[in-house]
């Protein structure tokens, strides 16, 4: 999760690396599970006059969708740390690697 960070060395100095690994990155786990529990209890009270068989999937589809949806948002906020400044000399002022996907926010 941390790759960019790495190539373009912004933000990986220890103290950096340790508010990373339990700090920022739990945190948004937890949202994320938070986030996807609530999606789940209240799609499966909005379902409950579905058919059975539908009572499962749609739930269930819909808490893929939002962590799908959670996880491109953590992925673009934890891994391309702005203001701060990379000194490997491989990445753009704007920390953003040259390989970084166009359709993954930044």
């Amino acid at each position: 999760m941390a790759s960019a960070r790495n190539h373009c060395d912004a933000a990986w100095e220890p103290q950096h690396r340790f508010a990373f690994s339990f700090v920022e990155w739990p945190v948004m786990e937890l949202l994320r599970f938070v986030a996807a529990v609530a999606v789940w209890a209240v799609m499966r009270r909005r379902t409950a006059g579905l058919p059975l068989a539908w009572r499962g999937i749609v739930p269930a589809a819909l808490v893929l969708l939002s962590l799908a949806v959670l996880a491109v948002g953590c992925f673009a906020l934890l891994d391309t740390p702005g203001g701060c400044h990379g000194d490997s000399g491989l990445c753009p002022p704007s920390n953003i690697p040259p390989w970084w996907p166009s359709w993954l926010p930044a």
